[in-house]
């Protein structure tokens, strides 16, 4: 392992790197393509220190799945059943507790005003993106239709684009997660589960991004 390597690599081999980019804000889905290297100089961190953390978060991460060296259906069967049923659930409750916080808080100028609508608005994307891949890519890929696929992956690629600028939002509305003194239990439980949420989607589009649809590719040619 090196600075030399991609997040998206990172995160795809060595099973803390997700956690580690996480915590410093580094984003891997979409911008993952980048080496870490230029990613740490950019936002001034040191490349090497990230690298050793990488190294210890992995030590402690325990055994977890290689998912590039799963064959392809098991992928996408843990992307549906894991991320896509996780995302369904957990969306709608974070609708409610937002609601929750901005109609009992809406005086406060610290209120994460309008954060109820903008989650309704990002799972009405979430779910008919989620829609497309399950009744449309994800057959084909397993039906052999990689020949077909570069444009639906196309489109699935702009689509988690659009995810990431909506996390953006989410970030902006709560102040980057961070609830302030005056917030209630319901207020600070929000947050951290928004927090987990981003995290989670992720590597939810890392797998995707990085892992099932270059797989898919190579299969095309």
């Amino acid at each position: 392992m090196n600075a030399t390597m991609t997040l998206a690599e990172l995160a795809t081999t060595h099973p803390g790197a997700s956690r580690v980019f996480h915590r410093h804000g580094l984003d891997f889905c979409c911008g993952g393509r980048r080496p870490l290297a230029e990613v740490c100089d950019e936002q001034g961190i040191s490349a090497e220190d990230l690298v050793r953390e990488i190294e210890a978060e992995s030590a402690t991460a325990g055994d977890r799945t290689r998912w590039d060296a799963r064959p392809l259906p098991d992928l996408i069967q843990h992307i549906v059943t894991v991320y896509h049923a996780r995302l369904r659930a957990e969306l709608p409750e974070l609708v409610a507790l937002a609601e929750r916080v901005e109609s009992r808080h809406g005086s406060k100028p610290s209120c994460p005003h309008g954060l109820a609508a903008h989650l309704i608005e990002t799972g009405d994307h979430a779910f008919a993106h989620m829609a497309k891949e399950e009744q449309v890519l994800f057959p084909m890929l397993l039906a052999g239709g990689a020949a077909l696929a570069s444009g639906p992956i196309r489109q699935m690629e702009i689509e988690h684009d659009d995810h990431a600028a909506n996390l953006a939002r989410t970030r902006a509305l709560t102040g980057n997660f961070v609830p302030p003194a005056e917030a209630c239990p319901t207020w600070r439980a929000l947050y951290v589960r928004l927090d987990a949420l981003e995290a989670e989607l992720m590597e939810h589009i890392h797998l995707e991004n990085h892992v099932l649809f270059p797989r898919a590719l190579r299969a095309e040619s």
